[in-house]
């Protein structure tokens, strides 16, 4: 995991942001993708110099003014401004608000009767160390052949996309989904969660470079949405949307539920799960 991770998220979003998007001309000759430091700088009202300490890991401490402005420069989302803050204030090392407490694995008796609710759509309920803790039977249909959960619940998400070769053959995107669990177990408490720490040192050992090289590059701020796509052992090609709610922070859980992205997907789905035809409507995406 960089140990600069306010740094890292700097550098990545300034890098993202393009000078339309601010009011800035592009000019013809930018070797710099995004904004150029000095850019940014102005339009945050800190000197280059700072800025640059910042995204260096020399200055950690930036306040919460400094952190505002460069959010509103870099034209932060909501959630990315609290990640933002949220990496400020835990610049000091071993510093996490979360204390000991370890990833939550309790299922509350309404939870699970939301989850009983969501039937048959393909829907888990999971936790910050990414483990699946239980799951819908249209999860369990879903994903059972792919291997995820061949071992039981709880089962770990990262550790099955970076491990179990299956998951390559399973996943067409497997990159960007690979990216995207990483940015997942680098959010919130991090690498201070004593098992997030010993999950990412055993990634380290048994991944390597295709693991590490992501730790040290890809933010924590994993996208909440978006449509993936599944080639499935038994249904074939799906195209999945999927939404993730987030239950409240004394359960530090959320529910992964997913539903057809396109008419195909939702027959496939309406197979998959038994329900009768048309079943699982498909969303736009």
């Amino acid at each position: 995991m960089s140990d600069n991770e306010m740094g890292l998220f700097l550098r990545v979003r300034r890098e993202a942001v393009t000078p339309a998007e601010v009011g800035l001309p592009s000019g013809p000759r930018r070797r710099t993708p995004g904004l150029r430091r000095s850019e940014l700088a102005t339009l945050a009202g800190v000197s280059v110099e700072y800025l640059t300490r910042l995204e260096q890991g020399r200055d950690r401490n930036p306040s919460a003014a400094v952190l505002s402005a460069l959010a509103d420069a870099l034209r932060l989302t909501r959630s990315q401004r609290v990640h933002l803050h949220q990496l400020g204030k835990a610049a000091d090392p071993g510093f996490s608000c979360l204390g000991g407490a370890g990833p939550n694995r309790e299922v509350r008796p309404a939870v699970q009767a939301m989850l009983d609710q969501l039937e048959p759509a393909p829907a888990a309920l999971m936790n910050r160390l990414n483990e699946v803790l239980v799951c819908t039977t249209g999860y369990r249909r879903l994903m059972a052949p792919t291997g995820l959960l061949d071992d039981g619940l709880p089962s770990n998400y990262i550790r099955y996309v970076f491990t179990d070769p299956r998951a390559r053959e399973f996943y067409p995107d497997w990159a960007h989904k690979a990216d995207k669990a990483v940015a997942s177990l680098k959010q919130g408490a991090g690498r201070a969660d004593p098992q997030v720490g010993a999950l990412v040192d055993e990634l380290t050992v048994t991944v390597g470079h295709e693991f590490t090289h992501r730790m040290e590059t890809i933010p924590g701020l994993p996208d909440t949405n978006g449509v993936g796509r599944l080639d499935h052992p038994e249904a074939g090609m799906l195209r999945l949307a999927y939404e993730t709610l987030h239950l409240s922070a004394d359960d530090d859980q959320y529910l992964m539920i997913y539903l057809p992205a396109d008419d195909t997907t939702a027959a496939a789905l309406d197979q998959l799960v038994g329900r009768r035809p048309g079943g699982l409507r498909a969303v736009a995406g």
